[in-house]
């Protein structure tokens, strides 16, 4: 009984130790390629290219920015940071340094947005974002706010984002009825609300038999006091300013 005890020992001994051989096997796989990012800022890109490749990354140069302690043309910053360890084939996200800011960012305030833009390339600047804001007042396509704001000092990179107008949309209103009312105080209620009068017509008798003899009689005049008996748009519609609206009237 003791022998076989011992065996059962001794198994469980060399399953736990094939479990650790394993395991740290694994962990020499996954990790045994893994190397320490070298650092990369202040070498001119040439360089840099050449140490990152000798370690087994690429090395990705994707924007630039002014700085007044690292010469111009040199890496500024890097990602991943001088030190991480990674697998071999990563990429190293780099920027570049412009120098000290040189340029006076311009006041484009007022300009036509096209108009900014050229002077911005013009400068050797870059154009960030665009955007457009509907404002009252002030001619469409103008250039209203700009970032960073003219003359400024200090900024980190060599983009102008800009805010311009554009026209506001045109006022809406919900079409109320106006069945029943009569046509001259209505056309008085839509052009006092911008909206306009358009095609009036007489609507057919609703009292006479079919059976009943065709009279060509004329039909009765439009007058201000002619009574709206349909509407187009209807009620509950959507218009905007200058919609024409039709009626039918008895």
């Amino acid at each position: 009984m003791k022998a076989f005890f011992r065996f059962v020992l001794m198994a469980l001994i060399l399953l736990v130790v094939a479990l650790i051989s394993a395991l740290t096997a694994m962990r020499l796989a996954i990790h045994g390629s893994e190397v320490a990012v070298p650092d990369l800022t202040g070498k001119a890109p040439a360089e840099a290219r050449r140490i990152a490749e000798f370690n087994g990354f690429q090395l990705e140069i994707e924007r630039q920015y002014y700085s007044p302690t690292v010469p111009e043309g040199r890496i500024l910053s890097q990602v991943p940071v001088a030190g991480t360890r990674i697998r071999r084939g990563w990429q190293i996200r780099a920027a570049q340094s412009l120098g000290p800011q040189r340029v006076e960012i311009p006041n484009l305030l007022g300009e036509s947005e096209r108009a900014a833009e050229i002077n911005v390339l013009r400068r050797g600047l870059d154009i960030g974002s665009t955007a457009q804001v509907p404002l009252s007042g002030v001619n469409a396509d103008q250039v209203v706010a700009q970032s960073p704001s003219p003359s400024a000092s200090s900024i980190s990179a060599p983009k102008i984002s800009l805010l311009a107008a554009e026209p506001e949309p045109p006022g809406g209103f919900v079409m109320p009825s106006f069945v029943g009312q009569n046509l001259g105080s209505v056309t008085a209620v839509l052009n006092d609300a911008g909206l306009r009068v358009g095609t009036v017509t007489v609507a057919a008798p609703s009292n006479v038999s079919p059976e009943a003899p065709t009279v060509n009689a004329a039909p009765a005049p439009v007058s201000p006091a002619s009574i709206i008996v349909t509407q187009n748009p209807a009620a509950g519609g959507k218009v905007l300013l200058g919609t024409a609206v039709n009626f039918e009237v008895r």
